[in-house]
C-alpha cells in the first residue's frame, strides 16, 4: 500500500521519536555515544527540514523556517544540548503534520465540490450509446443521462422526467423535479429517471468546468492580511536572525562574567521564538478555510481578497430582473389596436425570438407554437430599448417607451399598470401592448433585513423598469433607494455616484445576473453574480457567485466574511503577544528551549485549530 504524505511523515516521526526517546532513557558518560543516538534521530526527523534549507539557500531564497530551525537545532548541538535539539526539530514536525492535517481537511470540503466532475458522457450516435470524454462531445449532440449518473454537460431535455440533485452546484439539498425542454446543469446528479437531452455548451464552457476554475484558481488571489504577512515575514526573518547573532556574541565581549555558552544559547531560543510560523500558516489557512465554507454554502469565491472585502460592505447595489425578482415572467394581458389579438402576441414572439432575455421567452412561452425561423430576416437589438425584425415581410418594432420615441412611433401608454409593458408597431404603424409580470422572490425581503442587521449602511435597486414599478417593489422589499429607467450605460452612472458616498475604507458590492449588468461587475469593488439563472458573462465577471440564486446568500457570505477576519485577527494578535512575552524572558535568560518551543509550535497549533473552525458555517449569527 502506498503512503500519503502525511503518512510517511507521521512513520518518520515515530521511528524518530522512538530513537531520541532511547538517547534520553540510556544513560551514559560516552558523549560521543549520546551524540551519535542524537544525531540518528535528529537526521531522521528533520533531515527534510535540513535539505529544504540548503536547497533554499542554492537558490537564493535564504531566510525561511527551514534556516531558522535548522540554525537553531545546530546551534544547540554546538553548545551541547542535544535533546534540546531533537526536540525543537520533533516539536516543529509535529506542527508542520497538524498543519500539513489541516490543509487538507480544508482542502476536502472544497474537494467535495470537485467531485462534480464527470468522467464520461453517454452520446447518442445512431442507435448506439457510446461513452465518451465530456471533452469530446460537440454542441447539439444528443446525450442520455441514466439514473445516479452525473450530468456531463450543460443541456435541454429533449426526452423523460427526472428528480436532479443540484446539491453539489448549490449547497441546496432539496432536489428538482426536469423534464421535456427544462435546463439541466453539467455537475448535478440524476437520481431517478431517464434523460435524453441535447449539448448547449462544450465542456471547456460548462457550469462545471467554470465553477472548477473558479475554486482553483481561487488561492491565486490573495487578501491584504496575506499579502502583509508575506511582506513582513521577507523582513523579518532576517532581521531576527541579525539579532539573534548579535544577542550571541555582544553581550560576552561587553559583559563581565558573561559566557559565549551561555548567551548562544539565549540566541538560539530566539531564533526558535522568532520563527513567523503561526502566521505564516494559519492565516492563509483562514481564508481558505472561509472559501470552503462558503462554497458549502453554494457561493462560489474567487479569491481571499474578495472574502476580506465583503467585511468592509458599506453599500449593497442590486439589480432588479432575476436578482431580486425571479425574471419568470408572464404575460399577463394582450391589448391590440387595430389587429387581432392572436396576430399581435405573434409577431411580437417572433420579434423577440431571438433573445434569450426572460421577457423573450415569456412571449415565445405565451404564443406556443413553433417558430419558423425562415420567416424573420434582419434582428436588431437595441440594448435598454427593445429590437426590430422583419417578420414576413415587415418591419415589427417590439420594446418599451425608449423604442417607440427613438422611432417616433406615436403609442398609448397604459394607466395603473405594474408590470412591463412591451409595446408593438408594424411598419412605424402603432398596433398595441402586451402586459408581462414579473414576481419576487421569496427570500428578498429577508435578505434586505439581514443586510441591515449586517450593518449595511445603504441598499440600492438599479432597474431599467418604469418608476411605478421599481418603486412598488422597493416599497415591498423596504430598500432605501431605487433608480429606474436606467440602460447598462446609466447604471454604472449610477454606481459610480454612489461610489462617492462611501468612506475610504468602505466596499460598494453589486449584485446582478444578466448580461447587461457585465460592465456594473466589472467596475463595483465586488461584483456578485447570480450563478443558477445568471448569464456567463455575468459569472466571468464577478468576483463572488451565488450558485443558488438567492438574495439571502449575500448575508451569509457578509457573516462568513466577518468571521474570518475575526479569526485572522485573534491569530495575528495571540502569536505576536506570545511571542512578544517569550522574546523578552528569553533575552533575560528567563525562558528555555522549552517556552520557545511552545512559542513556536504551541502557538502555530492553537493558531491552526482556531483558523479550522472557519469549517464550520452552521453558526454565524453573532459575526
Amino acid at each position: 500500500m502506498k503512503l500519503t504524505s502525511n503518512q510517511k511523515r507521521l512513520v518518520k516521526i515515530l521511528v524518530g521519536t522512538f530513537v531520541y526517546a532511547t538517547g534520553i532513557l540510556y544513560k551514559t558518560d560516552n558523549t560521543i555515544l549520546s551524540l551519535g543516538i542524537f544525531l540518528i534521530a535528529y537526521v531522521i526527523i528533520g533531515g527534510d527540514v535540513l535539505w529544504r534549507a540548503i536547497r533554499n539557500i542554492l537558490r537564493g531564497q535564504v531566510f525561511d523556517e527551514n534556516f531558522l530551525m535548522s540554525v537553531a537545532t545546530i546551534g544547540a548541538f554546538i553548545v551541547g544540548d542535544f535533546a534540546e535539539g531533537v526536540a525543537v526539530m520533533l516539536f516543529y514536525q509535529v506542527g508542520e503534520l497538524f498543519q500539513s492535517y489541516a490543509v487538507d481537511k480544508s482542502r476536502k470540503s472544497i474537494a467535495s465540490l470537485m467531485d462534480i466532475r464527470p468522467d464520461y458522457a453517454n452520446v447518442q450516435r445512431g442507435d448506439k450509446l457510446e461513452k465518451v470524454d465530456p471533452d469530446d462531445v460537440q454542441i447539439d449532440d444528443i446525450i442520455v443521462i441514466k439514473a445516479g449518473e452525473k450530468v456531463p454537460l450543460d443541456a435541454i431535455v429533449t426526452e423523460g422526467s427526472s428528480t436532479v440533485d443540484t446539491s453539489a452546484l448549490t449547497g441546496e439539498s432539496l432536489p428538482r423535479e426536469v423534464s421535456e425542454g427544462d435546463s439541466l446543469l453539467s455537475g448535478c446528479i440524476n437520481i431517478n429517471g431517464l434523460l435524453t437531452a441535447r449539448v448547449t455548451k462544450e465542456f471547456g464552457e460548462s457550469t462545471v468546468s467554470k465553477i472548477l476554475d473558479l475554486v482553483e484558481n481561487a488561492s491565486t488571489k490573495k487578501s491584504n492580511s496575506e499579502n502583509f504577512i508575506t511582506k513582513f515575514a521577507r523582513y523579518y526573518t532576517p532581521i531576527v536572525v541579525i539579532i539573534a547573532v548579535l544577542m550571541a556574541v555582544i553581550p560576552p565581549l561587553v559583559l563581565p562574567g558573561a559566557t559565549f555558552s551561555d548567551w548562544v544559547y539565549r540566541g538560539l531560543i530566539f531564533l526558535v521564538i522568532s520563527c513567523p510560523c503561526a502566521l505564516v500558516i494559519s492565516i492563509p489557512l483562514s481564508f481558505f478555510g472561509g472559501i470552503g465554507g462558503a462554497s458549502r454554502r453554494g457561493i462560489l469565491v474567487k479569491g481571499s481578497n474578495y472574502l476580506e472585502a465583503l467585511a468592509q460592505t458599506e453599500i449593497v447595489v442590486f439589480d432588479k430582473t432575476g436578482t431580486l425578482t425571479k425574471g419568470i415572467f408572464k404575460v399577463q394581458e394582450v391589448v391590440p389596436q387595430g389587429i387581432r389579438k392572436e396576430e399581435l402576441l405573434e409577431l411580437t414572439a417572433y420579434a423577440e425570438s431571438y433573445s434569450n432575455h426572460p421577457i423573450s421567452l415569456s412571449l415565445k412561452k405565451a404564443y406556443g407554437k413553433e417558430i419558423d425561423a425562415a420567416r424573420i430576416a434582419d434582428v436588431e437589438e437595441i440594448s435598454g430599448h427593445g429590437v426590430t425584425a422583419h417578420v414576413d415581410g415587415k418591419s415589427v418594432s417590439a420594446g418599451n417607451i425608449k423604442l417607440m420615441r427613438k422611432l417616433e412611433i406615436p403609442f398609448i401608454e397604459p394607466e395603473d399598470i405594474i408590470g412591463t409593458v412591451v409595446h408593438v408597431a408594424v411598419d412605424k404603424r402603432y398596433v398595441g401592448y402586451v402586459i408581462i409580470a414579473d414576481e419576487v422572490k421569496e427570500d428578498a425581503a429577508r435578505a434586505i433585513q439581514e443586510l441591515k442587521a449586517a450593518h449595511i449602511r445603504q441598499i440600492v435597486m438599479l432597474t431599467g423598469d418604469s418608476k411605478k414599478i421599481g418603486e412598488k417593489v422597493a416599497g415591498q422589499l423596504g430598500l432605501d433607494k431605487v433608480y429606474t429607467e436606467l440602460l447598462p450605460a446609466d447604471k454604472v452612472g449610477q454606481v459610480e455616484e454612489l461610489f462617492k458616498q462611501k468612506s475610504s475604507k468602505g466596499k460598494l458590492a453589486f449584485v446582478g445576473d444578466g448580461i447587461n449588468d457585465a460592465p456594473v461587475l466589472a467596475r463595483a469593488d465586488i461584483g456578485i453574480a447570480m450563478g443558477g439563472l445568471g448569464s456567463d458573462a455575468a459569472i466571468e465577471a464577478a468576483d463572488i457567485v451565488i450558485m443558488t440564486d438567492e438574495p439571502s446568500k449575500l448575508a451569509t457570505a457578509i457573516q462568513l466574511s466577518k468571521k474570518t477576519l475575526r479569526i485572522v485577527k485573534q491569530n495575528i494578535a495571540f502569536a505576536l503577544f506570545v511571542k512578544g512575552v517569550v522574546l523578552v524572558l528569553g533575552a533575560i535568560g528567563m525562558a528555555s528551549m522549552w517556552a520557545a518551543i511552545f512559542a513556536d509550535v504551541g502557538v502555530a497549533i492553537l493558531a491552526i485549530l482556531n483558523a479550522i473552525r472557519m469549517l464550520n458555517v452552521k453558526n454565524l449569527k453573532e459575526y
